[in-house]
């Protein structure tokens, strides 16, 4: 017997290179301190889901639903979440190391990004509207034809945006980090 989903189940320090994920629907799962590394999880759909503690690097997700998953302190280096099913999209992270990944062309209106690392990341021609950067380090990551209308980037450091290539409009920024905005000019702030 095919089951075509699996609900409320909780996956413990299990290393999926080495047993079969299920291509199936995942509802209101929790996945805790797991290996995903380099897995094909394409065509997964993802609802309700959470992963801590896990390793998600180098992971291809073509076509792969995620509906309102978190990730808290998981290891998610160079995926292409531009590359995930976008319908209905919804992700939050917290205390993670995205660097290298990329959301191009993605709609991830209010999404919570908290105390994450998320250097040489592509938002290039994202819509931010609403985001939180809470706590991140954005270091060479990509700004280009982004909407960052109303994003929030108080607390996050190491960020170069210009304000001439991204739709900005009451997007928020501490005076600390304003020399994210003008670095292009190669001027000096005291």
């Amino acid at each position: 017997m095919n089951l075509s989903f699996i609900t409320d189940q909780d996956f413990i320090n299990q290393d999926f290179s080495k047993e079969v994920l299920a291509k199936v629907e995942y509802d209101n799962c929790t996945f805790i301190n797991c290996n995903f590394s380099n897995l094909h999880l394409s065509g997964i759909q993802f609802i309700g889901c959470s992963f801590d503690d896990c390793d998600l690097s180098l992971c291809k997700i073509k076509d792969t639903a995620l509906k309102s998953v978190k990730f808290r302190s998981c290891k998610l280096l160079g995926i292409h979440f531009d590359e995930c099913n976008p319908f209905l999209l919804s992700v939050t992270f917290a205390n993670c190391t995205l660097n290298l990944s990329s959301f191009y062309k993605l709609n991830l209106k209010n999404s919570h990004f908290t105390d994450c690392k998320l250097n040489e990341v592509d938002f290039a021609e994202s819509n931010l509207t609403k985001v939180i950067f809470n706590n991140c380090d954005l270091n060479a990551a990509i700004f280009d034809n982004t909407i960052l209308e109303k994003t929030d980037f108080r607390t996050a450091i190491n960020f170069t945006i210009d304000p001439e290539k991204n739709r900005m409009k009451k997007t928020r920024f501490s005076q600390l980090s304003i020399h994210g905005l003008l670095s292009k000019y190669d001027i000096e702030i005291e």
